[in-house]
Parts: structure tokens; C-alpha cells; sequence
């Protein structure tokens, strides 16, 4: 059997020859292995529990440290591959690229039919730095940029409309009815958000519910076995409304792959190349600061010993979250991609692997956190406990 980035993918290596056969067997296997479809939160909008996020679609310049990014024509073939495992979400930005990810995708679509997939992209970034209103989330720039991402992803509507990131310098209310517009007017199915506080989630729904506008459906969110502080608030939030999580980076930017050690920094992916440039830019792929967090591999070590037996450990953690609707990958190959399909059904961690798991990657609670743990739980009002 072919070993994954966790363990099996269930497919057995074999000569040249036997390619007719091999692709029989392979056919067997996708068709019963297909991913579930989910309800997308409170919405009736079914979408694969595996996303399959575009960033690494074309030469892209939203993060100088990927240089090992895919080819339109490899693009395609993934997303073929994706469609064949049952996938159906795919998730994109504006300035992945910038521009290059969304044209690649609608380039796609227009060999298939668009009502079987569900496309998610992104508004808020600056897609033009030479223009101070190319960015942000003004009623100005939104509505140009929604006609651009249609005309770039070749379809006459966008099934979920994500804010990139909060907009300070934006009122709330602005923001909000022209999302609110985008919907009534046929362009937008339905809203999401990407990267917010608790506060900012809570003030959203507290402002779309006082104007009677449309609601926010899902968070996509940086979320995995390492990166845990959205369950402390905001995921608070996601689920005592019914919005539904999409973790992106579950595998940490390759740091959760259990294919490195304290003493072999990571040679691909974001975080290899983070690592070789060494300049520390962020947190989340700073080398340096994750080889001397001993949580880290500690986290890795429960990992590798489920995953022998298991699976993909990390991904299949995630997906067993009640919050998470759907996980937002991005991979470079087949392999890579086939690996993480693995994860998406067929099995299942015990609940015994699961508080494992909880327990190893769980953080250090810190005040005001600390004050609210205690012995007053409410058999009828439950804690929220992700």
C-alpha cells in the first residue's frame, strides 16, 4: 500500500503494464470513497467536506515565499481529480494571483457544469496598490470588485462572497448593505467572512439582525491541531449562531505533516521556504519559533502513532469538529491531493484518539479565559466546548 502524508490512501503501487488495470481499480475506489456533501452551517447549500483552495493556482504574488506554485494546465488536472473524488467546493480570492487563481478556475468551469459546483472567493485585499480604492471593503470597491471576479471566474454568480479580513476604516453598516445588495440582486448567493475576532463576528450579526439583512453563513478560519485560539471566542460565536467553520492551513503550512523534525526544517511548502529565506515574517510560519515549541512535537508524536494505524490524522481531526463544515486544503500534486481526500470518509478517530488529541494540542489558558472555568455548569445551558 501507498503511504500518505499520514498514513494509507489505498492504493497499491504495480508495473507500467498493468496501467488498465490500475486505472480500473483506482475508478472502484474514488467511486466508494466519495466525500460526504455537508450542509454549508444554517443554509440548505450542500457542499464536500474537503475544500479545494486555488492559492496555489499560477505563479502567484500574494506570498513572495511560494515559488513552487502549479501551472494552469496542472491546475486543471487536479481539479478533475478533485471533481472525481466528489468534491464540489472550491474556494479562491481576488488577489490569489492576484487575478491568476480566479481566471484559471473560471477557465475550468466552462468545461463543466456549473451547477454542480459550489465556488466561494474573496473581497478586501488590495488588487492594485498604485489606486488607494482598489482595496478594502467600501461600497465602491466591493462592487467593482464582485464584477471583476464574475467576469474573471466566467459565471453570473458567486455562491458565497467572503470579506477577507475586518475593514477598520469601513462603517459596518456600509460593508453590510452592499453585501446585503449583491444577494438581492442575484450576484451573490450567500455571505462569509475569513479571518475575524469574536467581537467582529458578534457586531456583524448584531448589525445584519437589527437592519434586516442578510446573514453571515460561515468563518473561514486558520484552525488545526497546532492553531487553536478561535475555539477561546469567536468560535463561541460560530456556533450559538449556526455559522459554519472552514479551517484553512490544516496542516499548518506543512508543519503537521509528520514529515519533519526538530533538526530537519521542512524543504517545500510555505514553511520550507519560510524557512530557507529565515526571515520571520509571521507567526504562524516562522521556523525558528515553532523548532523550540515543545507543544509542537509533542502534538506530532500522538500524531504519527494514530496515524500508523489510522490516517490522515490531522485533517480527520478537524472534520470530526461539529463546528467545521468543510476543510480547506491546497496541495501541489496528485499525491498530495489524493492523500488528503483520504481523510474525507471511510473511517473515523475513536473518541478516546480524539481527547487524545484535544489534550496533547490544547493551549494554555490565560486570563480573562482562566476566570470563566469552574464547577457552575447548567445541565440545560451547556458550555460551549469545542
Amino acid at each position: 500500500m501507498s503511504v500518505g502524508i499520514f498514513g494509507n490512501t489505498g492504493y497499491r503501487s504495480a508495473p507500467e503494464h498493468n496501467c488498465t488495470i490500475i486505472k480500473m481499480a483506482e475508478s472502484s475506489v474514488l467511486e466508494s470513497s466519495k466525500c460526504p456533501l455537508v450542509f454549508l452551517g444554517k443554509t440548505g447549500l450542500k457542499v464536500s467536506n474537503i475544500c479545494l483552495g486555488t492559492l496555489t493556482f499560477g505563479k502567484s504574488t500574494t506570498l513572495p515565499s511560494l515559488t513552487d506554485n502549479i501551472d494552469e494546465e496542472s491546475a486543471y488536472k487536479l481539479m478533475d481529480r478533485f471533481a472525481e473524488w466528489g468534491g464540489n467546493f472550491f474556494d479562491t480570492a481576488d488577489i490569489y494571483g492576484p487575478k491568476v487563481s480566479e481566471r484559471i478556475l473560471g477557465n475550468w468551469l466552462q468545461k463543466q457544469e456549473r451547477d454542480r459546483f459550489v465556488i466561494a472567493t474573496k473581497v478586501r485585499q488590495a488588487t492594485d496598490r498604485s489606486n488607494p480604492n482598489r482595496v478594502g471593503l467600501s461600497r465602491r470597491h466591493i462592487t467593482r470588485a464582485v464584477e471583476e471576479s464574475l467576469g474573471r471566474l466566467q459565471t453570473d454568480f458567486i455562491d458565497l462572497y467572503q470579506i477577507h479580513a475586518w475593514d477598520p476604516a469601513v462603517p459596518l453598516e456600509e460593508t453590510l448593505r452592499t453585501l446585503n445588495d449583491l444577494v438581492r440582486c442575484g450576484k451573490v448567493r450567500y455571505l462569509g467572512a475569513s479571518n475575524l475576532m469574536g467581537w467582529q463576528l458578534q457586531k456583524w450579526i448584531q448589525v445584519e439582525e437589527k437592519l434586516g439583512l442578510e446573514p453571515v453563513v460561515s468563518l473561514q478560519q486558520f484552525y488545526n491541531l497546532h492553531q487553536r485560539m478561535s475555539e477561546w471566542e469567536v468560535f463561541q460565536v460560530c456556533k450559538g449562531n449556526g455559522v459554519a467553520v472552514l479551517p484553512w492551513s490544516p496542516l499548518n503550512g506543512g508543519l503537521l505533516t509528520g514529515g519533519i523534525t526538530r533538526d530537519q526544517p521542512p524543504e517545500t511548502g510555505r514553511l520550507g521556504q519560510e524557512a530557507k529565506q529565515d526571515n520571520n515574517q509571521t507567526v504562524w510560519l516562522n521556523w525558528n519559533k515553532h523548532r523550540k515549541d515543545d507543544r509542537i512535537w509533542n502534538v506530532l508524536d500522538v500524531t504519527k502513532r494514530i496515524a500508523a494505524e489510522r490516517g490522515q490524522v490531522a485533517l480527520r481531526w478537524l472534520l470530526q469538529k461539529d463546528i467545521v463544515a468543510s476543510v480547506v486544503v491546497g496541495v501541489l500534486n496528485q499525491q498530495q491531493l489524493d492523500d488528503n481526500m483520504g481523510a474525507a470518509t471511510g473511517w473515523t478517530l475513536t473518541p478516546e484518539e480524539m481527547e487524545e488529541l484535544d489534550k496533547v494540542s490544547q493551549l494554555q489558558w490565560s486570563y480573562p479565559y482562566t476566570m470563566l472555568r469552574g464547577d457552575r455548569v447548567n445541565p440545560f445551558h451547556p458550555p460551549l466546548n469545542v
